[in-house]
Parts: C-alpha cells; sequence; structure tokens
C-alpha cells in the first residue's frame, strides 16, 4: 500500500490543528495513500496550551478521537495520531489512536517509555503508559505503533516485530538540540534494519522539533522524506514482499540466539 507520514506544527486549537490534519490526510488520499500518519502532539501542543493542562485534556480528548475517526471516514483514509488522554489523575497519558479508512478507531497506544533526558523532565506532566504495546492492521499489514522516545529502546520496536509488525509507526515530537538530527535518524534506521521492517515516522516541526519525517525500507533506506518543512507529506509504497525479500538474505530474526521477550515492564 502506499503511506504517508504527514509533517506539522500542532498549536493550542484541537480545532485548528484538525484543520490541518484534514488539508495534509487530503493531500495524501490524494497520492493514492491508504494511511497517513501524523505526529505527536497533533491534538495540541503542550506549550501552546493557555489554559489548565490537565482540565484541557479532559475537555478534548473525546473530540479529537472523534475528529480523528471523522476525518478518516470522510476522506476514506486510515489515520494515526498522536494527543493527550486523560488518566484519572493530574497527568494525562500521551496516547496516539489509530482509525481505518471507514472512521472505526481501531486501537489506541499509552506511550511506555517517558522523556526524561536532556535536561526535560516529560513525567512531571504525563503519566506513562503501563498497557503494553499495540498493533492495528490496515491494508493487509500489521502495523505496531510507538512514540518519540520510545525509538531509542530496541525492545519496544522487537516486541513489536515479535508480535507480527510489518511496519513500526511513529508519532514524534523530537526536541532539537545537539545532535539530535544525527540520532533521530540513526536510531530510525537502526530500528528498520535489525528488525526488517518497515519504519514510517512522523515529526512535528517547530522552533522546538526537528520535523525529518521519514519512510524508511527494511534495509533502512529511505523512501520518502522531509526535512524541517513546516507542512507537509511524504509517500511511500510499503510491501510485505519487500520484507520478504530482505529477510530472505538477510534473516537476522532466524538467526538471533536469544529467545522474543514479550514482556514490557509496566512504569511506575
Amino acid at each position: 500500500m502506499l503511506l504517508s507520514v504527514g509533517q506539522f506544527n500542532p498549536g493550542g486549537s484541537v480545532t485548528s490543528n484538525l484543520g490541518v490534519m484534514h488539508r495534509l490526510a487530503m493531500e495524501a488520499k490524494e497520492a493514492g495513500a491508504s494511511l497517513i500518519v501524523f505526529p505527536e502532539e497533533s491534538m495540541f501542543s503542550v506549550g501552546a496550551v493557555k489554559d489548565d493542562f490537565s482540565a484541557a485534556v479532559d475537555a478534548e480528548w473525546a473530540p479529537f478521537v472523534q475528529g480523528v475517526a471523522r476525518l478518516a471516514g470522510t476522506l476514506g483514509i486510515a489515520v494515526i495520531a498522536g494527543g493527550y488522554e486523560p488518566s484519572g489523575d493530574t497527568r494525562p497519558f500521551n496516547t496516539v489512536v489509530a482509525a481505518d479508512e471507514s472512521g472505526q478507531v481501531l486501537g489506541t497506544y499509552r506511550k511506555l517509555h517517558l522523556y526524561d533526558a536532556f535536561s526535560y523532565q516529560e513525567s512531571k506532566r504525563i503519566k506513562a503508559g503501563d498497557g503494553g504495546v499495540t498493533i492495528v492492521e490496515i491494508g493487509g499489514l500489521r502495523v505496531g505503533i510507538m512514540t518519540c522516545y520510545d525509538i531509542r529502546f530496541p525492545e519496544l520496536a522487537r516486541a513489536l516485530v515479535d508480535e507480527g509488525a510489518d511496519v513500526l509507526c511513529v508519532a514524534a515530537a523530537w526536541f532539537k538540540g545537539e545532535h539530535k538530527i544525527e540520532h533521530w535518524e540513526a536510531l530510525l534506521t537502526a530500528r528498520a534494519i535489525e528488525n526488517t521492517c518497515w519504519v514510517a515516522a512522523a515529526g512535528t516541526s517547530s522552533d522546538h522539533c526537528i520535523g525529518h519525517s521519514v519512510i524508511l525500507d527494511p534495509m533502512g533506506i529511505p523512501a520518502a522524506f522531509l526535512n524541517d518543512e513546516t507542512e507537509g507529506i511524504a509517500t511511500a509504497k510499503v510491501s510485505k514482499k519487500r520484507i520478504d525479500e530482505v529477510r530472505q538474505f538477510l534473516p537476522v530474526l532466524t538467526n538471533r540466539r536469544f529467545a522474543p521477550a514479550h514482556e514490557i515492564v509496566p512504569a511506575h
């Protein structure tokens, strides 16, 4: 199938952000894509919310999910996008929602690894998920979902592939900084190569985030990419056939000596 990654700079308004997503999803649909992946914080950016953040999440999560589902069903394209979900306390979950081309919500993924690094502490505002991995089926492919900082933990990507993921979809808001673009590119490429699977990463493009959305094939070769454009899509054909071809001559999953590890340790 054809897959697109959508790159933009989410503001503080869910309505406005959904409008941008609709425009980019329409562009992807016109290009023939069956799925578009949007960044982390597509619902709204933490820094752009003027009111109490927790209250805003409580009020806007359901409308955001409904908006994603409606967008998908209206245009006939599957959509994956990140937002913030109420958790029952003042710290919401950082959650990605997936809807199919009919507008049905296929599943959600709550970010497991919070970005407590480089002098930033996401855990002060966000609660870590503990629901394990999430895989949805779209266009005949099994799609595993990850969020931003998750890509620094190869065991999560491997757990998704062990559960049958053909494509790793990454919703991200990757902060700018020294060597951060190099880290982003190296980590995504490693996740593709070591798992011989597709990787589709959608990044926020802003004053604080790098953009650089990309689709990588199972050899880690970029099939389509963006740089730091404020808004745009990149589209490529992803297939099970390419995975099978690569795994024929590079059978690393078959050759490994360690048993698959399926258990994800809950965060506290």
